[in-house]
Order: C-alpha cells, then structure tokens, then sequence
C-alpha cells in the first residue's frame, strides 16, 4: 500500500526546479492559469492537487503527464469538465467537487477511471458514454441538477458506491438497484425521492438551555460537542447542522432519518431537536457516549477505494464478530422495516467498545424508500451487499488459529449469500439474522 504525505508546495518551488522527481504535488495559490512548469515532472508525477484555486480550463498539453494516477480540481472555477482528460491513461482518480460544472462532453473520462467526483456543482445532464466506464467503482454526483441517469449507467458493473443525492431526478430507475457490485447508495433529495411526514411531535428543546463544552468531532453535515443540559443536570452530545451540501446529500434529510430511525439500543440514541439556535442553524441531541467507545474501522483511503481500512493492531475474536454481526445486522432489519435505507454502511460508522458492544451511526447518506414500491426488494438487497464486505473486512481480523474450522464455511456462505451477483437472490436482514442465530 502506498501513503503520500499530504504536503503543500509553493509555486517558486515549482519553478525553481526543486520539485523534480516528486510523485505528488500540491499547490494552493490563487492560481487562474495551469502552471505550465508541471509538465516537468511527467516522469514521476502521480499525484496533482490543484484544489482551492481559480482556474477555469486546463492546456491539452496536460496530456504529457503520462503517469498521472490522481487529480484534484476541488473548489475551483470550471464550467466544463476537461475532455483532454480522457488523454491520461493511468488516471484512475477525479475530483471536481464544488466548481461551476454545467457540462460534461461525451467521451471525455479516461479509460482507467476507478473513482469520479462531481458533487455540488450545476451538471443537468450526465454524459451516455459513462457507460464505457468498466472500472468505475465510486462516483459522486449528489448536489447537482441532474434529471435522468443514462441507461448506458448499467454497464458499470463494478459500481459500488453512488451518491446522487440532492439533484433534479424525477425517476430512480430499477436497473440501478441490479447493479451486481453496488453496495452503498444514497438518493435523497430529488422530486422521485419518498417523501416522508415529518415527525412533528418530536421534542425541541431551548439552545440557552445548553452549555457548549469540547467538541467530539467533526462531520461533513455538521459538528458534535458535548454539552451540559442545564435544566436536567446531565451531559449530552449536540450535532449542529452546518446546513450545506455534503458529499453524501442534504443535512435535512439526514436530521429526518435520524428521528424517523426510533430506538434500538445499537443505534446512538437521539433525545430532541434544538430550537432558537443563534444562527438558525438546525441540531439533534443525542445521548453522550462513553469515552470507552471507539471507531470499529477507518474510512477508505486512496488506495483501498471503497472498502474501509483497520488498524494494524485490530484483532477479534470469532464470538465478538458475530455480536457485532448480529447487532449491525438486527439494526438494519429494524431501519429498512421502517424504509430507510442506510446508505453508508461501514466499519468507520460503528462505535464499539471493548466487549464488542457496538452504536452505527451517521445518517448522512440515508434515504427514505417506500416498503410498498416495486424497488423496495433490491434497496434492501443493496444494503446487504455493503453488510457482506463488512463480514468479509471484519473475518480478515480474526487470527488463522482464533477460527472454528466447523463454522469457516458458514461465514463463507453468508458472505456470499451477501454478496452475490444477482441481487434479487441475497438474504434480507431479516433472513441474516436467522443465518447468524443458528451460528
């Protein structure tokens, strides 16, 4: 596995040749044109980011930058998507999330492409020829203004993980949710979404009745610090929306799910809304975790993709793999019983601690679905794809000797029952659970 240290150069370093031979450059100053000095470093260039500047084209002699793997245009001023791009043939990875993109030209993406993002910009229309993209695995479109997904969309089958949340999307069709690979899909926020009613008996409470303390951490939809209730005298956790686009979707939509989610004792726990907020930004309080809870995995990284990594030290027992199984998987039974599909589900989005006592959580990339909908058989079979890699993730932490040779193959078949090409044949939750109970 290869780690880049994510350092920032400066422009005079660029030009005065002290970055040859670098395989990453990062480069953040006010730029309006592509400095055309990193043509010298196509021999071992892999790695460009040029986010946070403002260009608005790139040169086609770009295409010199043979071994290019990885680029970033994020928070720049583009209004068409570089169709010299497709020139670059080990680009793999793209980001041009939060520019001015309208359009996207036909073939113009890069014949290794692995992992595209486009979300919050103004593209209407996504071009057929995505459909040639084979390799395709992660693709970010959500906060756009896309009205119709390409049929051609359906010969990328080693898709995995979609996020078109928060566009103009007046059907979600059925071949989506057949995609063979697709595990993790968030398509809220569009005229065909489900529209949910909102829970409008649920408790709010008086910002000035809490006393802001550390902040826990940090989300792409908002920030989490704990707090002291001051009329009830206890500690609790306050998640205050940041109210923007997210990669995932729209924090509205997140905030709803997370109420319509009830209870289960494997889910964080929310206790109310808050009400009056100084800058009328929306926020959930939520049951003040134990300090003994920590993240089961880490997000995927570039290499990995879109499966999550671990710690190196990360070891578990079979038994504590099959309560944190039984306990992912009884939630999901209960969120898809209520037509939420998760979206999101990983390792890095359970806490546990150490006697495998698990919380999931982060609803930024849920969506509601209707139960009753001719979809409703496969969203949920899609879930069960993404619970399928979780098994898989988690079993590789399990030492060789630390297996019951006599339940290897249940894992196995599970796994596969989990993961098989056609969607409509894998278990629900429901069927998981029973599997799990007989283990």
């Amino acid at each position: 596995m290869i780690y880049y240290v994510n350092m920032s150069q400066t422009l005079e370093e660029l030009k005065s040749g002290s970055l040859i031979g670098l395989k990453k450059v990062k480069l953040a100053c006010d730029l309006k044109e592509f400095p055309i000095e990193i043509l010298s470093l196509s021999e071992t260039l892999e790695i460009l980011d040029l986010s946070d500047n403002k260009l608005t084209e790139l040169p086609d002699s770009i295409s010199q930058l043979k071994n290019l793997k990885i680029l970033f245009f994020e928070r720049n001023n583009f209004t068409e998507f570089p169709a010299i791009l497709k020139e670059l043939p080990l680009l793999s990875m793209i980001g041009f999330k939060s520019n001015q993109l309208k359009t996207v030209p036909e073939n113009a993406f890069p014949p290794r492409l692995k992992w595209l993002v486009l979300t919050n910009n103004k593209i209407e229309k996504i071009p057929k020829s995505i459909g040639d993209c084979l390799h395709l695995q992660k693709c970010t479109l959500a906060g756009n203004q896309i009205e119709e997904l390409p049929s051609e969309m359906k010969n990328c089958i080693n898709l995995e993980l979609l996020r078109i949340s928060a566009n103009k999307l007046n059907l979600i069709p059925e071949w989506l949710f057949e995609l063979p690979k697709l595990s993790w899909v968030a398509f809220g926020g569009n005229p065909a979404s489900h529209q949910m009613e909102k829970n409008t008996n649920f408790d709010s409470f008086d910002w000035n009745d809490f006393s802001l303390q550390e902040m826990l951490g940090e989300g792409a939809s908002g920030l989490i610090s704990k707090a002291t209730w001051k009329s009830k005298k206890e500690e609790v956790a306050i998640k205050v929306f940041k109210g923007s686009m997210t990669s995932d979707g729209l924090p509205e939509d997140e905030m709803e799910i997370s109420i319509s989610s009830g209870f289960h004792e494997n889910l964080i726990q929310i206790l109310g809304k808050i009400k009056n907020h100084p800058e009328n930004k929306s926020g959930l309080i939520m049951k003040l975790i134990s300090p003994t809870y920590n993240n089961l995995g880490n997000p995927p990284n570039l290499d990995t993709c879109t499966r999550d990594v671990f710690d190196e030290k990360t070891v578990f027992t079979e038994n504590e793999i099959l309560k944190i199984a039984k306990n992912i998987a009884s939630v999901c039974a209960q969120l898809h019983l209520k037509g939420i599909n998760h979206g999101d589900l990983y390792a890095h989005n359970i806490l546990i601690n150490n006697t495998a006592d698990c919380l999931f959580g982060d609803f930024g990339a849920a969506s509601f679905y209707d139960i009753n909908s001719n979809l409703s058989h496969t969203i949920e079979r899609v879930e069960t794809r993404a619970f399928g890699c979780l098994l898989e993730d988690l079993l590789s932490l399990v030492p060789a000797n630390g297996m019951n040779n006599q339940f290897v193959n249940k894992w196995q078949n599970l796994i596969t029952d989990c993961t098989t090409k056609d969607v409509k044949s894998r278990l629900s939750f429901n069927q998981i659970l029973e599997e799990l109970n007989t283990f």
